[in-house]
C-alpha cells in the first residue's frame, strides 16, 4: 500500500482511534490515487488559467531559459557564510541574553523568538537539501544538512532530502510526504483552530519524534534515532556548559513543541494547501505577495516566493526574487491568482 493510501485511512474518522489498515485494505475497495486527489484535494484550485506560451526568457512550463537561468543559478558563498553563521548564533546569544538578564518575563518572550530562530534554521537545512547554499558541496553538506539539520530536531542525514526530492518531482503524487497536510482545504475555522491547538499544544511535535523514540527498538531505523538523540544531546550539554541545563527545555525543546509546529504548519498550507496534482505549477503551488514581516518570523530565505521555487528548483533563494519578477512581468504569474497577503489564503482555507 503507497504512502499516500495509508494517509487517507489514517484520515478517515473511523480511524482516529486506531485501525489496521491492512485488514481495511482487504475488506472494502482501496481507492486509487486518482480518486484520492479527487476526494481530498483541489478545494482551491485556480480555474481558467491560460496557457503560458512562453516568453524571450522563459519556456512554456515557466522555467528560464539557459541564459537566463545561468544568471539566476548563482549562488552567493560570502552572504550565505554570513547568513549561516547568524542563524547558528542567534540561539546561542538569546540564551545568553535570558541567562543575563535572568527575569522570567524575559524567558517567556524568548519562547516564541526560539521558534522563529528554530524556522530559520530549517529553512537553511531546506537550502542545503537541494545543494545551494554553497557550490563546495562538502561544505554545503557539512553546515546545511550535518550541522542546521542535525541540531533542529534533525539527524543530519539526507534522509529529509530524500524525501523532499519526491515532494518536488511529482507534487501531490503517490510519494508525496506531506499529502494530508495539503489536504482537504478549505476547511471550517472551527477545524483549523484545533489544528493549531494541537501544534501549539505538542501533539503535533509527539507525532514527528515518536517514530525516533519507537526507533530505537526498531532495527531498521536504529540508526537514525541514535542520530536524533546524539544531536539532542549535544544542544543539551551546551546548556550544561553554560549553567543552565534546565533551560534546554524551556528554551529549546518547548519552542520547537508549541511555536515552531504553528509556523510550519501555517507556512505549509500556504504553500500547498486546498490544491491539486498537475504538471502545471501554478495548479500545485500558491502564488502569496510577501511582506517583510511574514519574512521575518514565517518564511524566510527566500521560501515565500514559492511557486517560483518549484517552477525552478535549482535556483538559490537569493535570486528567486528576481526570478518571481521575470514569471509576472512575462505572464505566467497573472494577478487573478495571486494572494495579496496570507491572511487572505488562511482566511479562504478555513472557509469551508
Amino acid at each position: 500500500m503507497n504512502a499516500t493510501l495509508e494517509l487517507y485511512y489514517e484520515s478517515r474518522p473511523d480511524c482516529i482511534l486506531g485501525c489496521n489498515i491492512g485488514d481495511m485494505s482487504t475488506t472494502s475497495a482501496a481507492p486509487t490515487h486518482e480518486e484520492l486527489l479527487e476526494r481530498m484535494t483541489g478545494g482551491l484550485a485556480p480555474n481558467g488559467l491560460a496557457p503560458f506560451a512562453g516568453s524571450d526568457r522563459l519556456r512554456p512550463d515557466g522555467r528560464p531559459k539557459a541564459d537566463f537561468r545561468r544568471t539566476l543559478r548563482r549562488i552567493s558563498n560570502p552572504r550565505n557564510i554570513i547568513t549561516s553563521i547568524a542563524s547558528l548564533a542567534f540561539p546561542a546569544l538569546l540564551v545568553a541574553a535570558v541567562i543575563a538578564i535572568g527575569q522570567w518575563w524575559v524567558m517567556v518572550a524568548a519562547i516564541p523568538l526560539m521558534g522563529i530562530l528554530q524556522n530559520r534554521l530549517f529553512i537553511l537545512h531546506h537550502e542545503a537539501a537541494h545543494r545551494l547554499l554553497f557550490t563546495n558541496r562538502r561544505w554545503n553538506d557539512l553546515i546545511g544538512i550535518t550541522l542546521c539539520g542535525w541540531l533542529a530536531f534533525g539527524t543530519g542525514s539526507h534522509s529529509y532530502r530524500r524525501g523532499h526530492s519526491n515532494h518536488h518531482r511529482d507534487e501531490f503524487g503517490p510519494k508525496e510526504p506531506d499529502f494530508l497536510l495539503y489536504s482537504f482545504y478549505p476547511i471550517t475555522k472551527q477545524s483549523l483552530r484545533r489544528k493549531l491547538l494541537r501544534d501549539l499544544g505538542g501533539v503535533s511535535a509527539y507525532r514527528i519524534l515518536r517514530p525516533r523514540i519507537t526507533g530505537l527498538v526498531k532495527p531498521k531505523y536504529l540508526k537514525n534515532s541514535l542520530r536524533f538523540f546524539a544531536g539532542q544531546a549535544a544542544v543539551f550539554a551546551l546548556f550544561w556548559v553554560a549553567g543552565h541545563p534546565w533551560l534546554y527545555f524551556s528554551l529549546w525543546v518547548l519552542p520547537y513543541a508549541t511555536v515552531y509546529q504553528v509556523l510550519n504548519r501555517l507556512r505549509a498550507i500556504a504553500e500547498h494547501g486546498g490544491l491539486t496534482r498537475s504538471p502545471d505549477r501554478r495548479v500545485t503551488s500558491h502564488h502569496v505577495r510577501q511582506s517583510r514581516l511574514a519574512s521575518m518570523i514565517m518564511v524566510p530565505y527566500g521560501i515565500g516566493w514559492h511557486l517560483a521555487h518549484h517552477v525552478d528548483s535549482g535556483i538559490p533563494f537569493r535570486n528567486l526574487p528576481a526570478f518571481t519578477r521575470a514569471l509576472e512581468e512575462d505572464g505566467y504569474i497573472v494577478p487573478e491568482h495571486t494572494w495579496s497577503s496570507y491572511r487572505a489564503l488562511w482566511r479562504a482555507q478555513a472557509s469551508g
